[in-house]
């Protein structure tokens, strides 16, 4: 596909110009979900500009419209104060904590919050994977970091044990 070409499964545009970004890569939790995240997001790149649209239209709509996304500053260091969204600018809080490093939140006003575990863009398919089941999780009690160090720590036992052989 080239910057021409509308995304399959994309809004058709009037301009044959216009580029969209394809549908965000993103694993939910069913709505009965008791953990602190409710999925995680895979952005294909660094540019929260060009990922953030992507990913509120692929969001319940009936949660609400989002209004305000926070994320890690060190994960997102060139993130705009603001993101065009259809329809709606939303605001971006950047946050020094390291709870946020791998988290983002988008608040849709009084009616709710999405809190979704953000897999960089580098990560490879299958560590990927894991880690959009393992978010979706409704009964997983762990945090964003946390999910992503189980993960990863299961990633390096599965390898030393391969290692190993029989």
């Amino acid at each position: 596909m080239d910057s021409l070409t509308p995304p399959t499964g994309g809004r058709p545009t009037g301009d044959a110009h216009t580029y969209g970004m394809p549908l965000a890569r993103l694993s939910l939790t069913p709505e009965a979900g008791h953990g602190p995240l409710d999925g995680a997001w895979r952005p294909r790149c660094d540019a929260l500009e060009l990922e953030l649209p992507a990913l509120v239209g692929s969001l319940d709509p009936g949660r609400g419209t989002v209004t305000r996304v926070t994320v890690g500053a060190a994960a997102w260091p060139d993130a705009p104060l603001t993101v065009s969204a259809p329809d709606h600018v939303i605001e971006v809080v950047l946050s020094d904590a390291t709870a946020e490093e791998h988290a983002i939140s988008l608040d849709c006003g009084t009616t709710g919050r999405w809190e979704l575990l953000v897999i960089p863009p580098d990560e490879p398919a299958g560590t990927a994977d894991r880690l959009l089941t393992a978010a979706a999780d409704p009964w997983s009690p762990l945090s964003a970091q946390r999910t992503l160090a189980r993960v990863e720590d299961g990633l390096g036992r599965e390898s030393t044990e391969a290692r190993r052989g029989p």
